[in-house]
């Protein structure tokens, strides 16, 4: 089996297990209203790359933890990513009906309902977080303290929702540098907690987290760019979501900005950065290095 081969198998593996610890962590009737039940269960149910959750369990892997005891954080990160995609497919946002290869949820369902089961799991990943594991040992009760923290500025105001409030805001008039500032909050912020959650819960020492969170945020630009370069050109089919739809809109974009291939020559810098990053920390020779390098070459 060649190395492409081991990391496809390695993600599927993962995403499988993640999938039904998901479904498993979900609130459902007679607890929960059927109808936003049906609705949250919809969205996750689209699966999807599952790039956080992994980064997450991949990063308590590296660190030497067990990647099963970073599973409760990794689908709280997942909830998140979720509920932001539910949001941001509004209307009021970026009035997108295609997600993941299927009709989004305000089509499905409503927009009212859309919003409640954005919120719904958004609410829920905290109550997963505050809740797992169920123990009394003073270390773990602090990492979980520790990751309810980060994982919460990532998703607040000074990172994804502030990501998107910029976006709101008047992205046509964005430069170079104001452009990177936005997608570091709008994407790459829950990307980087979800590295630096495991690697937490994976028990790592300060300085090595601190390498995993230099690493993930090169990661997080990384992804931007490549999924700007799709945008342009990749198809819907294969990207699971309306193609072409940011110059259709004006909206600025590593290309639109840079050209291709220098937004491709971004992307590798990135990865080269995050690598130097890892090795400082003895991570290099990890799945959490193997997922960077997908990560910028990656065709959906």
């Amino acid at each position: 089996m060649n190395a492409a081969d081991d990391l496809q198998q390695y993600l599927t593996a993962r995403r499988t297990a993640i999938d039904a610890a998901l479904l498993a962590a979900l609130p459902s009737p007679p607890s929960c209203p059927s109808a936003v039940a049906d609705a949250m269960r919809f969205s996750i149910r689209a699966g999807g790359k599952r790039l956080r959750p992994i980064l997450c369990l991949a990063s308590a892997e590296a660190v030497g933890g067990d990647w099963r005891q970073a599973m409760p954080t990794a689908c709280a990160i997942e909830f998140i990513h979720t509920y932001s995609l539910i949001h941001d497919d509004l209307p009021a946002m970026d009035n997108d009906t295609l997600r993941r290869g299927r009709p989004t949820l305000h089509v499905v369902a409503g927009e009212g309902m859309a919003i409640l089961a954005g919120d719904g799991l958004l609410t829920e990943a905290f109550a997963l977080l505050a809740r797992m594991p169920a123990t009394i040992d003073p270390a773990i009760v602090a990492r979980k303290l520790r990751v309810s923290g980060v994982v919460a500025v990532a998703a607040g105001a000074t990172g994804m929702v502030g990501g998107q409030a910029l976006d709101l805001g008047g992205s046509s008039a964005m430069n170079a540098d104001s452009l990177r500032v936005m997608h570091s909050k709008k994407t790459a912020a829950l990307i980087r907690a979800a590295a630096v959650a495991g690697a937490i819960m994976g028990g790592a020492a300060d300085a090595i987290v601190d390498r995993v969170d230099a690493a993930a945020a090169d990661f997080g630009l990384a992804f931007q760019i490549v999924d700007d370069i799709l945008d342009v050109e990749g198809h819907s089919a294969q990207l699971g979501k309306t193609a072409g739809k940011d110059a259709a809109a004006g909206k600025p974009t590593y290309p639109a900005l840079y050209g291709v291939d220098a937004a491709r020559t971004m992307a590798a810098e990135c990865l080269e950065r995050a690598e130097r990053a890892l090795t400082a920390a003895g991570l290099a020779q990890t799945r959490l290095m193997d997922i960077g390098r997908w990560i910028v070459n990656r065709s959906n």
